[in-house]
């Protein structure tokens, strides 16, 4: 039997259950995990600027390939109280991360010793598991609890904390023997998928709403397989946007109250059966439950069974992993095809499509300052199908999500439960350094791009490049939009003359300067008319120089960006004058039709 300390074998364990990974900032406390992670070789460490930092790099991580898990290192306090943002974040999008924590000597952890803190009860409450593992020879086992817990049912993240002298300690554990716990899943039965199959085809007007549970389950292409066989128009939802393409005969455009489409509401309204997969309905999607639910059947899929129910009771529920239910819910209904059983639903599919070639929201305008509007034309134009998209919170992302186009899975990275603010920088560079070879644009406001604007010298230390679009109005652009509703505008304006800068006149910090200084490449843009030239250039600078490239978008200080204030998905406000000709929508999916 092989002998080891406690944190060689966690190592080995890492290796074994698919790491190849990890972001982190050594401490005292955790420096022999990290002594283990450079004498065992096999895992690379991209060292994070804050500890916050590296763990919305462990969720970009994982985010980007299915089977990814992300692992964030630091010591207990105050390193671990810094990511439990990241592991908020990870446990509401249902995102497998591991954080691991070095703790103070077991025999001083309840002794005020320096930095030791219970960061397995701070942790708890966002974390499927958090232990303070007290004996070494239960390090093995834990961690392989942690990777099982992470991947079974509703996925989610752990922590596991572990004192200095625990990491020490040497135990018996033989790495070549070690096989990860099968991942456990609950999965649909068959007559569950037919019934529930037998009431979207009594419906006259189906939709398929599409969660980010399909995005996990790496069930795009079952689910778009399954809505052409039964003629359904699907919804995706913020966090399964990307499940089925744009461009698709059958994407109805997404539903809510603020990241949604004019044509996409108007046909939820227009239902009278959904049926949900993956998704939680979250209250930024429903809006008002009466509106949202009135003369509509429900039929909830997911993967986690206390979730069914939990805003609201649909009318049937299953619990199941969204891949199972789909692999059954196709091959019923092909049967059911081939048997002549399955309702013809091109009449209202077209009906769909048609609200999306009419109803749709202006792009096109030349205002200088621009309009943030034709930020995401110009995105439109510039980066392909391929982009992956990344970001979080605030009125860019919103105004994002309305207008840009998403067409495979894992190419709109969002942060959609927690949406803190700084978490773009970090996943983006996550993102990027998951997949190397993509096209990554992270899409940020000028107050969540300042927020961790210094994991921008990660990029350039790391070498990691990516474009990062900021649209910057010097304002807490979305707080104030809700401030309208208190007839107030108060302490959201960020604008102040740069001594240093006088051509900015009241915007204040000078973005372009700070990422030169902390090693990447950046442009300013005050003209629309310029974006393009400026996306085409920055694209070509982080291809030369393997930094991220900054592209800053100097927009009109106020734009109201189109949402309910009424919390009503059938009463969406339109600030901004909506399309009435084909060129106030150039890049829309379907050419606007007057």
């Amino acid at each position: 039997m092989a002998r080891m300390t406690a944190a060689r074998a966690a190592v080995e364990i890492l290796k074994r259950e698919g790491v190849d990974v990890a972001f982190g900032v050594p401490g005292a406390a955790i420096n022999p995990f990290y002594a283990a992670l450079k004498a065992s070789g096999g895992i690379g460490h991209t060292l994070a600027r804050h500890v916050e930092g590296a763990s919305h790099m462990a969720e970009g991580y994982t985010r980007t390939h299915p089977g990814n898990i992300g692992v964030c290192v630091g010591t207990s306090g105050p390193a671990g109280t810094d990511m439990i943002t990241g592991l908020y974040s990870a446990s509401g999008d249902s995102i497998p991360i591991l954080c691991i924590t070095g703790q103070a000597p077991t025999a001083v952890i309840h002794k005020e010793d320096f930095q030791a803190v219970d960061i397995a009860s701070i942790a708890r409450p966002v974390t499927k598991m958090a232990v303070t593992v007290l004996e070494a020879a239960q390090v093995p086992g834990v961690f392989q609890q942690a990777f099982h817990l992470m991947r079974s049912g509703r996925p989610g993240p752990v922590l596991i904390d572990l004192p200095i002298d625990v990491q020490l300690t040497e135990i018996e554990f033989d790495p070549d023997t070690y096989e990860p716990l099968p991942v456990y899943k609950p999965a649909a039965t068959r007559a569950q998928i037919e019934k529930a199959l037998g009431m979207l085809n009594a419906a006259e007007r189906p939709l398929i709403v599409a969660g980010g549970g399909v995005v996990n389950a790496d069930a795009a292409a079952l689910l778009t397989r399954f809505a052409e066989l039964t003629g359904t128009p699907v919804v995706p939802t913020l966090m399964g946007w990307g499940v089925i393409p744009d461009d698709h005969e059958l994407n109805a455009g997404m539903v809510g109250l603020q990241t949604s489409h004019r044509y996409g509401n108007a046909t939820f309204l227009e239902s009278d059966f959904v049926l949900g997969i993956g998704n939680r309905w979250a209250n930024r999607h429903t809006g008002r439950l009466d509106v949202y639910t009135a003369g509509r059947t429900f039929v909830h899929v997911d993967v986690e069974p206390t979730q069914i129910g939990r805003i609201f009771a649909p009318d049937y529920g299953i619990a199941s992993d969204a891949r199972a239910a789909l692999e059954l819910f196709v091959e019923v209904a092909e049967e059911m095809r081939a048997e002549g059983r399955l309702p013809d639903r091109t009449a209202w599919a077209a009906s769909a499509q048609e609200r999306r070639a009419t109803l749709q929201r202006r792009t096109h305008f030349d205002d200088v300052p621009m309009k943030p509007q034709r930020v995401y034309e110009e995105m439109n134009k510039a980066f392909g199908p391929e982009t992956r998209y990344v970001t979080t919170i605030g009125l860019s992302q919103i105004a994002g999500a309305q207008m840009l186009h998403v067409h495979r899975p894992r190419h709109w990275i969002n942060c959609g439960q927690a949406g803190p603010l700084g978490w773009t920088v970090p996943a983006a560079l996550g993102v990027a350094k998951a997949d190397p070879e993509a096209q990554v644009v992270a899409l940020s406001g000028d107050y969540d791009f300042q927020f961790m604007i210094e994991e921008l010298a990660v990029g350039a230390q790391h070498r990691i490049p990516y474009v990062h679009v900021l649209v910057n109005n010097a304002y807490l652009g979305l707080i104030r939009q809700a401030q309208r509703a208190f007839d107030i505008d108060f302490q959201v304006n960020l604008e102040f003359e740069n001594i240093n800068a006088p051509e900015l006149g009241a915007y204040g910090v000078d973005h372009v300067k700070v990422a030169e200084g902390l090693g990447c490449k950046a442009i300013r843009v005050t003209d629309p008319g310029e974006l393009g030239a400026a996306f085409e250039q920055a694209k070509k600078l982080a291809t030369e120089h393997r930094v991220p490239v900054v592209v800053e978008a100097i927009l009109e200080r106020v734009t109201n960006i189109a949402m309910s204030t009424t919390n009503d998905i059938s009463d969406v406000t339109e600030f901004e004058p909506v399309a009435t000709e084909p060129g106030h929508a150039p890049t829309a999916v379907r050419p606007l039709k007057v």
